[in-house]
């Protein structure tokens, strides 16, 4: 059986008053300019951008109270991509149970 058969919850279930924004833990390469603020970019040696996280893991930009994006319309592309209730985002909750 595939992870996804084997989940708790339907990929139609999935919505964002019950996401658990598992996918705010990945690490989010900036690969085109959408606007992220610049006190949400880390940069590395080589002038690599990522989204920054806290010393938890966490996305620097997520609101812990909403565990939304607070900077949704500006989010990096990766972020747009990554669908609500796609195989990979079931995946990332399964692995965060």
């Amino acid at each position: 059986m595939s992870k996804i058969e084997v989940t708790n919850i339907a990929p139609a279930e999935i919505s964002c008053s019950n996401c658990q924004a598992c996918c705010c833990r990945l690490e989010v390469m900036i690969i085109s300019d959408t606007g992220v603020p610049e006190e949400y970019i880390a940069r590395d040696e080589w002038g690599s951008e990522t989204m920054h996280r806290l010393e938890d893991g966490w996305c620097a930009a997520l609101d812990r109270n909403t565990l939304m994006c607070s900077i949704y319309e500006l989010r990096p592309w990766i972020c747009r991509a990554f669908d609500m209730g796609s195989y990979e985002c079931i995946t990332e909750r399964e692995d965060n149970m």
